[in-house]
């Protein structure tokens, strides 16, 4: 699953449940409002959280693939090294 389909599900899911949530319980237009504003800051949290765990994973993998890049240069570097040496000795 991406993690573009996984936060936009997240976040839709966490703006249905708070709405039916809202419309099930019989609540002044007060509390229903402090409710609402609750509601999204909690979402807007989450939100956050999960765009920051997935920036680190994204991060770790990029430096994988930079340490991975950096091992493949070294090795082709190596055989263009060795096959110098075997012109130069032949």
């Amino acid at each position: 699953m991406s993690a573009t389909k996984f936060l936009a599900g997240f976040i839709v899911g966490g703006a249905i449940g708070a709405i039916a949530g809202v419309l099930l319980a019989p609540k002044s237009g007060e509390e229903t409002r402090a409710l609402i504003a609750d509601s999204a800051k909690d979402a807007v949290r989450r939100a956050d959280e999960t765009v920051k765990e997935i920036q680190s994973k994204a991060d770790d993998v990029v430096s994988d693939m930079q340490k991975k890049g950096d091992e493949i240069k070294e090795k082709i570097q190596n055989l263009i090294n060795q096959q110098k040496e075997a012109k130069q000795e032949a």
